[in-house]
């Protein structure tokens, strides 16, 4: 083990002194060191129960046979650092906790992980800390919060960002936010639909890193606790067997998640988490592949923020493991897949039933023929971006309109708020991309907004930065590459032409080639400007949206 290169010989009696200091005994020591990665921090509700969770995993690392030994990590509210500086440090936040965990997980030989985590970069960051680390590692998610009620309709926290713009149009009165506000979420668990942090603990499901259940299983249920014991003692059972990340994390383990996430329906943000955690892994990773696929997986489960169920629904229609067992009928899914239960895939979803035929449908009957994300390429985007095409309605899947053009969020969201924006416009939010923001924003804010005032009906928005998982619309991110490393983004004027045609992946920026020669011999390099040494090492050394923006 690992941690015997910490704990045995006369030698390490300084280092066994220090751990009875810590209330360890003999008995103790002499297990295997299970390190215990706890998100719990006061300002996060998908987080804030993490405590509870992170307690049953350690009951069921200690009563295998284990040495559960917790350890903190930091973590960012999407929600609460929306449309602000904040939103700035989200996306980097992933690499600091892998970092941070491995710091742990080498300096004190842990012999294998549990990471608990619920929220949207949290997730990915423990999961590349896994794949980089490769020791016995699994996931386990603090589940998603219950949908909220009013009026005897379900509602969550996209309701109140889309309220927001009835409220700047006029349809919605002062006492009608606050009252959506206070009724939205109604306690602890990842927000309510197919955001990111639910679709990534889908994800980890898919992955086989996490356990079935993993990605649905609500945070107030206490199957949610009986799933963290029985994750306590599965990693045990890794660490006998030496089953480790990279055993899972195979090529064909990133297609069935990219799979699932096309049936679902899933977060844009996907396209940027996965490659991160296949490059973490050592496997290569085209984004293209959402395409390839896309034209043989259906969509069949219609979630929030652009269907009408949520996350609470797809548990109760068979959950992660049901979606796997229908789209393996038609050969989708890699039964042979290693997983944290020690099992196959197949094995696996072998149990698993579809209990509620309209929240995961008949792969005949889809609510889409095409899978729920599509890349998209042309002039404006040569190394592509990404649409939840799922999301768009259908008079805006083609479309050709004027260029708005904003060099941030700010200046757009105020352009929104003021009326600015006019039917069949192309709103660019640009600079907000890896380098230029720095740090790639979600824009939920002006997409809700838009969605709010029923724009979404004739308004596109594209940007080099991100989209959230609650965003919905004709809402087109990644653009790559970005405006501060001279992507043709850079280079759109107010009132370009700007044609979209998602159903052929296709993205052009209608000015000739002579013209937009000019434009590139006058462009300058610009970034937003920071007032953060964190951020400025961030953008010296990230990559594009389209390669997962890593670290190089």
């Amino acid at each position: 083990m690992k941690s015997d290169r910490v704990k045995l010989g006369p030698e390490r009696a300084p280092h066994r002194s220090l751990l009875k200091a810590a209330g360890y005994t003999d008995w103790e020591i002499d297990r295997p060191w299970v390190g215990v990665a706890n998100a719990f921090n006061q300002i996060i509700p998908g987080h804030v129960h993490l405590r509870r969770i992170t307690d049953a995993v350690k009951a069921g690392v200690y009563a295998a046979g284990g040495l559960p030994i917790e350890f903190p990590t930091i973590g960012v509210c999407d929600g609460i650092a929306m449309n602000h500086e904040g939103m700035k440090f989200s996306l980097p936040s992933r690499e600091l906790i892998m970092d941070s965990i491995e710091v742990m997980a080498r300096a004190h030989a842990f012999d294998a992980l549990v990471l608990v985590t619920n929220c949207d970069k949290i997730i990915p960051g423990m999961a590349m800390a896994a794949a980089r680390l490769n020791i016995p590692a699994l996931v386990v998610s603090g589940g998603p919060m219950l949908t909220g009620t009013l009026h005897g309709k379900e509602i969550d926290l996209n309701t109140v960002f889309e309220t927001v713009g009835k409220h700047i149009a006029g349809k919605a009165s002062d006492a009608d936010l606050l009252e959506v506000e206070n009724a939205a979420c109604p306690g602890c668990g990842s927000c309510a639909g197919m955001f990111t942090a639910n679709t990534m603990n889908c994800m980890m499901e898919a992955l086989g890193l996490g356990l079935p259940g993993n990605g649905t299983i609500p945070a107030v249920y206490a199957e949610r606790d009986r799933l963290a014991k029985d994750a306590g003692r599965a990693i045990m059972a890794l660490i006998e067997k030496n089953i480790r990340p990279r055993d899972i994390l195979t090529r064909e383990a990133f297609e069935n998640a990219v799979a699932v996430d096309l049936a679902l329906g899933g977060s844009t943000n996907t396209a940027l988490h996965l490659p991160a955690i296949a490059w973490a892994a050592g496997v290569d990773f085209d984004v293209e592949l959402f395409n390839r696929l896309g034209e043989k997986v259906p969509h069949i489960c219609s979630m929030s923020p652009s269907g009408a169920h949520h996350i609470q629904d797809l548990h109760r229609a068979g959950g992660v493991q049901a979606v796997m067992k229908r789209l393996a009928e038609r050969g989708l899914i890699h039964e042979d897949c290693l997983t944290v239960t020690g099992a196959s895939q197949g094995h696996n979803i072998a149990k698993a039933h579809v209990k509620d035929e309209e929240v995961i449908r008949p792969l005949d009957r889809p609510y889409h023929a095409t899978g729920g994300l599509a890349i998209l390429r042309g002039s404006l985007a040569p190394d592509g971006c990404v649409v939840k095409q799922a999301a768009v309605l259908p008079e805006m899947l083609v479309h050709t309109g004027p260029a708005r053009v904003f060099d941030s969020e700010e200046e757009a969201f105020a352009a929104i708020q003021t009326k600015k924006i006019l039917d069949g416009d192309v709103v660019v939010i640009r600079y907000e991309g890896p380098k230029g923001g720095p740090g790639m924003r979600e824009m939920l804010s002006p997409t809700s907004a838009l969605a709010g005032m029923g724009m979404d009906k004739t308004v596109a928005l594209i940007t080099d930065g991100r989209f959230s998982g609650a965003s919905r619309g004709a809402s087109i991110g990644h653009v790559s590459p970005e405006a501060a490393a001279g992507g043709p983004i850079a280079l759109v004027q107010e009132g370009d032409l700007i044609h979209i045609d998602i159903p052929g992946k296709k993205i052009d920026l209608l000015v000739d080639e002579a013209e937009l020669a000019r434009r590139r011999a006058a462009w300058m390099p610009y970034v937003q400007a920071v007032d953060s040494p964190f951020l400025d090492r961030y953008r010296r050394v990230v990559t594009s949206g389209m390669k997962g923006a890593v670290l190089e």
